[in-house]
């Protein structure tokens, strides 16, 4: 049945092409189609006509399929034996040797372990404002891409502390294989003030190694492998390299494209508004596989904006509540992989209307929004993106081998600590010193924003706490609550996003006064009613009924 299949596949296929995504029959007009020999992979094309059209006329087209594909002779025997991909990054490395090796440098301006919630850190205030979070046992600043995986199942709110460095603190600076560095201390093993909060979602921005075995949104299916359900820990061994390149850059043609499915989704139902360029469009198609059970988005040019967005984005992964029942959102509702594409201004209302939220404040008991990551959203609409500025231009500049050759740097360097490189290709009238001055001025100024904002969600709390000693009636409490919920979003916001403001001071500033105000109206409130409460005796400790 498979053979007779594949041979009338083979007969219609070139008909079908152009009808199919004519957008892809030309992805490398202008260039001469690379001369091959009879491969065997007209044989593939005939069940595989999307391949064909982004293939034939790349820079990939001289490639055989078998280059990444093995035991094809069996596959082509019966559809139901798959062919063994490869897609480890070492692959692409053979041939793209500079940005490979670029890739896996460590930045060793960038520290380990870095938490965000200590008094020198991003938010000192933290745990107070986020208990009783899992976030609170430790979350960290960002580093390389080369330890995305590494640093994920290392902090303490993943596993328990069950996956530890091999080499202990000896191994901090280690990339390669996940297992090479790491080792499992086995299912009994929990280390005290730690958290079991990992989910298969987060990983999936963190690792391409699933791409094959995770159906689109993580949804279950015979088919997949994993799911948003699956057991942590197992997805978690089966996980040995970090994102690779086919995240960014299709395999057989070359062309740019995401994987992200939850950012596939977001663009398709909302449209692209976000990385649109002056046409207010974008040219991402979208790709099914398998009827429907993989997806990509592949464009025609290169967007670095939107390529980063599959993780340097804001997204739901975790479990959560409904705002009109407080009724539990397991794993199995797909709202637990959600892309929102919404700014910090837009957020909590866009988390009301899916009837989401993760998490309630231990004090207040407000229903909080978690914000994760949300660089893209904030970058979007700042003097630099109007400008035409993308991520790829600051933090993956060009750079030369010892040979003299250039390359695009694919270590992602933070600007701050390479002005030089990032920054006076476009501001050639500036010293680097002169501009790392500027950039520090943006961030000083910021960081004072946000511990205020926290310092007044601080007192939020408090206050809230004594109004709730001195028998403030609920009608004032709810209000109360709902001030802390818009505080809130407006401050995590930048304790999440990971440039202290850099990438839109403006936006920055304008949610963190927004979200100190709304702070400031909860606490005028709540000393009203405590004041009408205590006959003006707040001081003294209200008495028992």
């Amino acid at each position: 049945m498979w053979k007779k299949r594949l041979a009338a596949v083979a007969v219609v296929a070139g008909a079908g092409l152009a009808v199919s995504i004519p957008a892809f029959s030309t992805a490398a007009k202008g260039k001469p189609a690379a001369t091959v020999k009879d491969d065997g992979r007209e044989v593939c094309y005939g069940c595989h006509d999307e391949i064909k059209a982004m293939k034939e006329g790349s820079k990939h087209a001289k490639l055989a399929c078998g280059v990444c594909h093995d035991k094809l002779k069996e596959h082509l025997a019966s559809y139901e034996n798959k062919p063994v991909t490869t897609i480890d990054a070492a692959l692409c490395g053979s041939c793209h040797k500079d940005e490979f090796e670029s890739f896996f440098t460590v930045n060793y301006d960038s520290q380990p372990r870095k938490e965000k919630g200590v008094p020198t850190g991003r938010s000192p205030m933290m745990d107070k404002l986020l208990a009783p979070y899992g976030f609170t046992f430790e979350h960290n600043e960002p580093r390389g891409h080369a330890f995305m995986v590494t640093d994920q199942f290392v902090v303490d709110r993943f596993a328990g502390g069950r996956f530890q460095y091999k080499k202990r603190w000896f191994g901090v600076d280690s990339v390669g294989k996940t297992w090479d560095i790491l080792e499992d201390k086995g299912p009994d093993f929990k280390m005290a003030e730690s958290a079991k909060a990992g989910n298969p979602t987060c990983i999936q921005c963190k690792t391409s190694d699933h791409i094959l075995k995770w159906k689109f949104m993580g949804d279950k299916d015979p088919r997949a492998k994993w799911d948003r359900t699956s057991d942590i820990i197992a997805v978690a061994k089966d996980t040995q390299n970090v994102v690779g390149c086919i995240h960014c850059h299709d395999p057989h043609g070359t062309q740019p494209r995401v994987v992200r499915d939850a950012l596939i989704q977001a663009i398709d139902e909302k449209g692209a508004k976000m990385f649109a360029g002056k046409d207010g469009t974008t040219d991402l198609k979208v790709i099914s596989f398998r009827d429907g059970f993989r997806k990509i988005g592949v464009m025609k040019k290169s967007d670095s904006r939107m390529m980063c967005a599959q993780c340097h984005v804001n997204y739901n992964c975790g479990t959560g509540y409904e705002f009109d029942t407080g009724k539990k959102v397991g794993y199995e509702d797909q709202r637990t992989n959600h892309i929102p594409l919404a700014g910090p201004k837009d957020l909590l209302e866009h988390s009301k209307k899916q009837n989401f939220y993760e998490l309630r404040h231990a004090v207040t008991g407000a229903r909080l929004v978690k914000p994760r990551h949300p660089e893209a959203e904030t970058y979007f609409g700042s003097v630099h993106d109007k400008a035409g500025v993308t991520c790829a231009d600051c933090h993956m500049p060009i750079m030369k081998n010892k040979q003299g050759k250039s390359f695009k740097s694919h270590m992602v360097i933070k600007p701050k600590d390479h002005v030089k490189e990032a920054c006076l290709r476009c501001h050639p009238k500036y010293t680097a010193e002169q501009k790392l001055y500027q950039i520090q001025g943006i961030q000083n100024y910021i960081r004072g924003k946000m511990r205020k904002s926290e310092y007044w969600l601080g007192q939020l709390i408090d206050t809230y706490a004594t109004a709730k000693r001195w028998g403030v009636d609920e009608e004032t409490l709810a209000k109360a609550r709902e001030k802390h919920e818009e505080a809130h979003v407006l401050w995590e916001w930048w304790t999440a996003e990971n440039s202290d403001g850099f990438h839109n001071p403006d936006l920055a500033r304008d949610t963190l006064t927004a979200s100190i105000a709304k702070s400031k109206e909860a606490v005028a409130l709540l000393n009203k009613a405590i004041e009408a409460k205590s006959g003006g005796a707040r001081g003294a400790e209200p008495k028992k009924q």
